[in-house]
């Protein structure tokens, strides 16, 4: 996998919104990245609005692609997500990652944009954006730092009484699972062999849960994983009549039948302890009974 340089102070980033429009001001994102010592460059996205959307589908890729092929641009990241990625994607041009790779940052429906650059073996990071940074916990920010400046980064988190034990190596991949079902059979879709998949989830109904890990599975997505790992999976919704099965016995029952180890309730994902990950990159996954512990290789 093709790894972008770790950011130094004095490096530029650029915020974009590649999906739904900004409710929120930006002013403490941008004073966090400016504490860290990179100076932020603001997209035209970031003030547009069209219908639901941070201006047109043409002005959103255009944002991205100027910050794409900007060679004095080192990091993108998403305002916030949304949706509109996928209307996109396919409209960006992403060939010069490949000669000048910089890190894309940002979760949700930014998830389309991992999978792009998945797809194509270049690095990408899960972790905060600046619509979500006001509410992150301090270790949430912290992740993000030492993620973009190539500072030693480890998890170690309490057991879920529903994990499956094991030990697990492989590249890191996933993010979130509607998107990840959306992206199945096209350009953006990859091979998960001897991966170790990262999912997350909001908003949605338990049944739609088990109808997109089912479509997963049916895929053969699941099979040949080398490890799963679960994030958060917020403000899923009740089905009328009654469901019978949360989002973690749901996905319990479906990947019973294979041996890898899996972890639930991983800090990622749509809550305030997001913390960062780094997809594309090898990482040792040791689930025991008491502590799991995520390591970069």
């Amino acid at each position: 996998m093709i790894q972008p340089q770790f950011l130094k102070k004095g490096d530029k980033i650029a915020i974009t919104c590649p999906a739904k429009s900004l409710k929120t001001p930006m002013t403490a994102a941008i004073q966090l990245l400016e504490a860290w010592g990179l100076e932020v460059v603001l997209g035209e996205t970031v003030d547009a609005v069209f219908h639901q959307f941070s201006g047109t589908d043409e002005l959103r890729a255009k944002d991205m692609q100027r910050f794409i092929d900007d060679g004095e641009i080192k990091a993108i990241i998403a305002a916030r997500g949304g949706y509109g990625c996928i209307r996109i994607v396919d409209d960006i041009d992403w060939t010069p990652l490949l000669k000048n790779p910089k890190w894309v940052i940002g979760f949700s429906d930014i998830t389309v944009f991992h999978l792009q650059l998945q797809s194509m073996g270049i690095q990408s990071i899960h972790g905060q954006m600046p619509s979500t940074i006001p509410d992150s916990t301090s270790s949430g920010l912290e992740s993000l730092r030492k993620s973009l400046f190539g500072d030693e980064l480890t998890y170690e988190i309490p057991a879920h009484p529903k994990n499956k034990t094991g030990n697990a190596k492989g590249e890191l991949i996933g993010g979130n699972l509607s998107l990840l079902t959306a992206c199945l059979n096209s350009v953006s879709d990859f091979d998960y062999l001897g991966k170790i998949l990262f999912i997350e989830e909001v908003g949605e109904y338990h049944y739609t849960i088990d109808r997109m890990m089912r479509t997963l599975d049916r895929a053969g997505k699941l099979k040949n994983l080398a490890g799963l790992i679960l994030g958060g999976f917020t403000s899923i919704k009740e089905d009328e009549p009654f469901f019978g099965w949360d989002a973690y016995e749901i996905v319990d029952e479906i990947v019973s039948k294979y041996s890898y180890p899996v972890c639930y309730d991983f800090p990622a994902g749509h809550i305030k302890n997001n913390c960062a990950l780094i997809f594309g990159k090898d990482i040792e996954l040791n689930v025991a009974k008491d502590i799991i512990k995520l390591n970069y290789r």
